[in-house]
Formats: structure tokens, sequence, C-alpha cells
């Protein structure tokens, strides 16, 4: 399977995102791949277009199983499984929400639940304290934030993109109508 220029530098730099995203270079790459390609695809055929083995490309779409991205497809008389996106776009960004707040806000904020609710005896551990609740209350709300954006059609969330800093906008006005300096937000 031959990249054309373009299809390979997407390919490349979803492989550089992959890092900050939650899983390693040769995964983004291979969804990447999977994503932007109209057929369902192979692991030979997988391995071949990135120049990465056949091992490493095995592990790859097992992560991609697990974070629930991409599904096997058989074709009718071959024995290979074939791959492709488990979703439109939107569904796929929904998954990848879904799957980081599980493995990144849940725990952080079961901690400091745990850590909130024990009682100390030092008071210099009152700053500290206060800070963690701080944090608690700003990842509780945005699990709560992503919650809510979960449960949106992509047409409504299409829609609330759009309106982006509009909605700053209205609320500065909101805040001229009741008098309320733009600082107490």
């Amino acid at each position: 399977m031959q990249l054309s220029d373009q299809v390979q530098d997407f390919v490349l730099h979803f492989g550089e995102m992959g890092s900050c995203w939650g899983f390693n270079r040769t995964v983004g790459q291979l969804f990447a791949l999977i994503v932007i390609t109209e057929q369902p695809l192979c692991a030979d055929d997988l391995a071949q277009a990135l120049s990465v083995s056949r091992g490493n490309v095995s592990m790859g779409l097992k992560e991609l199983q697990a974070w629930r991205l991409i599904k096997p497809v058989h074709k009718p008389g071959d024995r290979k499984e074939y791959y492709q996106p488990a979703g439109d776009v939107w569904q796929l960004g929904a998954t990848v929400l879904e799957v980081r707040r599980k493995r990144e806000l849940d725990p952080t904020l079961s901690l400091l639940r745990d850590l909130l609710i024990e009682s100390s005896d030092k008071p210099t551990d009152d700053h500290a304290k206060a800070k963690m609740q701080e944090i608690h209350d700003v990842l509780e709300m945005l699990a709560g934030w992503v919650t809510d954006l979960q449960s949106m059609n992509p047409d409504k969330l299409r829609t609330l993109m759009k309106l982006g800093s509009g909605i700053g906008k209205v609320l500065d006005v909101k805040d001229r109508l009741l008098n309320k300096p733009k600082d107490e937000h």
C-alpha cells in the first residue's frame, strides 16, 4: 500500500500527536490510517504502509480495540481480520473523551476525595487542603461537562462549538446588565 504525500503527512502528524492524546506514535499512526482509508485494512497492509513490524501493528491494534476506536471486520472468503473505525469522527471523539476521563480524571478525583476526607492536625496542611479542594472542584466541573458533552448529539455539539467565544460575549453583556465587574467570574 503506497501512501500519497498528503496522507503520509497526516499519518505522521497523528503519530506525533498520539502521545498528547494518551497513546504512542505507532498507535496514533495506525489510528489515523484506519480512519482516513475508505476500505478496512488488515495488519499486513498497515505494517507495510507504515514500515513497522507486524508485532508492533498487532499490539497497536489491540490497544485501539481496548480504546474502542476500531473494530474488526471480515471479508467473505478471506481469513484475515480487517479493521475499520468504530464510528464516525464525532463518535470517535466522544470515545476518546470518555476513555481519558476514566483514565485520568476519575482516578485523580477519587484520590482528591480521599485526601480531603482525611483529617489533619497540622495547621500547615490547611493551605494545601484548600488548594486540593479548588483542584477537586475544577476537575469535578470538567468531568460533569465532559459527561454533558457526551450526551449531546453531534448536531447540538456542532452548534455549541460554533457559538465559541460568542458565549463569553453573552456573559459579558449579562454582567454589564447586572453591573458586575468583569473579574468576578
